[in-house]
């Protein structure tokens, strides 16, 4: 495979973005913010056999997952993405096959949001594929959701449901076996092809006061930064985690993958309890999930608990961390 041949076929013949001014084909790419938007940056890194493993997921299937994860983000501050960029580091065993379908399931969800690929980088690599994404987006001017703006009194909430990627994974793993009652392919498709709330996110930056995460390394995780950025506490309640019917079926102590598993993708945070009621209404309107699964209960611990029936629980940060076994 020849690195100009793949640049010359991965470069978009089209393109979505009006302020785009030079994409693909220069030293960099070139555009024009609109004056009445703030930037939004993020980037991820995945790594075969860390984040991937292709006998789990197509290549098409991991390329459309590098690109939501960033969309994600995005999402989580509740802007718009218009722009990514791919740095791929390709190893021996990355034919012309796998990378070509790794781009096109890039594309397939950059499609969906009208996002122009604008430029990235192509190397060799040795052992694995390494595959980075940046996705730039714009908010309105002072309507970002950030973590730390939490109050006593807000409500706590999520989008969609919890635990699935973490079910799906399991059973890629042969860690949980489906009865034929339960719908295995659900789960699995939740983990290797997650959906962006960008939505959800548009309708929280509507309001003027609303902390926003999304949920990557697990719920307990989201909610402690959200504590922490805040200096709040935190209270949840089990009875009220929005969960598949299935996730029950699948585990028993299916609160661990719910509360740590991550990767669902949806979001999490916090709005004033006088914006609910109005909140909830615009997510139903569009048909967007959303369900009340807490309170901020003190401005002066930041901390987050669980509450099971009469039983309180601290739950610590944890969920997905590389740096510890």
């Amino acid at each position: 495979m020849d690195e100009f041949d793949l640049i010359r076929r991965i470069t978009p013949k089209d393109t979505y973005q009006r302020s785009l001014i030079m994409g693909i084909g220069d030293d960099a790419s070139v555009y024009q913010p609109h004056s009445h938007c703030e930037e939004v940056v993020c980037v991820d890194t995945m790594v075969e056999h860390v984040h991937f493993r292709f006998d789990f997921s197509t290549p098409f299937e991991v390329g459309f997952k590098a690109v939501a994860v960033n969309v994600s983000d995005i999402a989580a501050m509740g802007g718009t993405p218009k722009y990514y960029l791919v740095s791929i580091a390709i190893p021996p065993h990355g034919d012309e096959t796998i990378v070509t379908e790794l781009y096109e399931g890039m594309k397939a969800l950059a499609d969906s949001y009208h996002m122009d690929l604008i430029g990235g980088d192509t190397v060799a690599t040795r052992s694995d594929f390494v595959i980075t994404v940046t996705v730039i987006g714009e908010v309105s001017k002072g309507k970002a959701c950030y973590r730390h703006s939490a109050q006593t009194g807000d409500v706590v909430f999520v989008t969609g449901e919890l635990g699935s990627s973490a079910a799906g994974l399991s059973i890629l793993m042969n860690k949980a076996a489906p009865s034929k009652a339960v719908d295995a392919d659900f789960f699995l498709k939740r983990h290797k092809m997650p959906q962006p709330h960008i939505a959800a996110g548009h309708i929280c930056s509507s309001f003027p006061r609303v902390t926003l995460n999304d949920v990557s390394d697990g719920l307990a995780s989201e909610l402690n930064e959200i504590a922490e950025a805040s200096c709040v506490m935190i209270e949840i309640e089990a009875d009220k985690l929005p969960i598949h019917p299935d996730l029950q079926v699948l585990r028993k102590d299916w609160l661990e993958w719910v509360l740590f598993g991550g990767e669902d993708f949806v979001l999490t945070g916090t709005i004033p309890e006088s914006n609910w009621e109005s909140f909830e209404s615009q997510c139903q309107k569009e048909g967007i999930q959303v369900t009340r699964i807490g309170q901020v209960k003190d401005d002066q611990a930041a901390s987050v608990m669980l509450k099971d029936n009469d039983q309180q629980t601290m739950l610590m940060k944890k969920g997905y961390n590389h740096f510890k076994k």
